[in-house]
């Protein structure tokens, strides 16, 4: 078993590995986080671990306010999460590395990262300026019949596409631009699928490839049968997750 110790940022969303992660970070426990980060080497990977959230707030109250005037001011690393921070996230997560950490001049960060290796939570620890992890990697098994299951996955999502962006409108990729690793298709998919946090969830934590693709092609069917009910909607961008308010 493989552990590492990270940087923990919770966020309301799941990150996925291959898939880019913009980040405007101006919370205090996340500006520290990124100047340590910035300590490191640019030659070495500056690593951290972003978790769904399942229990508590991405942004921590900063002042009283609607609708609640008196409520406390939460603050620390902590802050939005309760008494045990451990019980506020998803179990599965995973390592991003920060390509861009730029500080503003008035303190803040525009964070440009990208997923990595999927983790398994074991223990947070907030003594800190900002909270850290004990992380278990989790290595990627192809499980029985991935190389199928993607090109049925890849059959399906070009139909999900076609009546996510409209019949009239272009669609979103080519057959061209997608990739045919299953591993990839897997991830690219769920990440630009438009599904609620713990749909994703589900996804990111299958035991395997060929789990997540059997998983995701009932899902892009389903998802396709109710397009077709419905006005047209706005495309997504594949690769990218949108930006987090921290």
């Amino acid at each position: 078993m493989t552990t590492v110790r990270l940087p923990l940022f919770p966020l309301n969303s799941v990150l996925f590995p291959g898939l880019v992660l913009p980040l405007n970070v101006f919370e205090e426990r996340y500006r520290a986080m990124m100047r340590e980060l910035l300590k490191t080497d640019e030659s070495e990977p500056r690593r951290f671990a972003v978790v769904a959230i399942r229990d508590g707030r991405e942004v921590a109250p900063t002042s009283p306010g609607l609708p609640d005037p008196t409520a406390v001011v939460e603050r620390g690393p902590a802050a939005g999460f309760g008494a045990d921070p451990l019980q506020a996230f998803h179990r599965v997560g995973c390592i991003a590395d920060a390509a861009t950490v730029r500080e503003r001049p008035d303190g803040t960060f525009e964070v440009l990262a990208t997923g990595t290796t999927r983790v398994r939570l074991l223990s947070v620890d907030a003594d800190g300026p900002y909270l850290t992890a004990e992380l278990e990697e989790i290595p990627e098994a192809a499980g029985d019949g991935a190389d199928a299951l993607a090109e049925g996955v890849l059959r399906a999502f070009r139909t999900y596409q076609q009546r996510l962006a409209g019949a009239r409108e272009r669609s979103l990729s080519t057959g061209a631009e997608l990739p045919d690793d299953p591993s990839v298709v897997s991830y690219l998919v769920a990440a630009a699928a438009v599904l609620d946090t713990p749909a994703k969830q589900r996804l990111l934590q299958a035991p395997d490839t060929a789990t997540r693709l059997r998983e995701e092609l009932a899902l892009l069917r389903s998802e396709t049968a109710v397009l077709r009910h419905l006005p047209s909607l706005p495309a997504v961008e594949l690769t990218r997750q949108p930006t987090s308010p921290n």
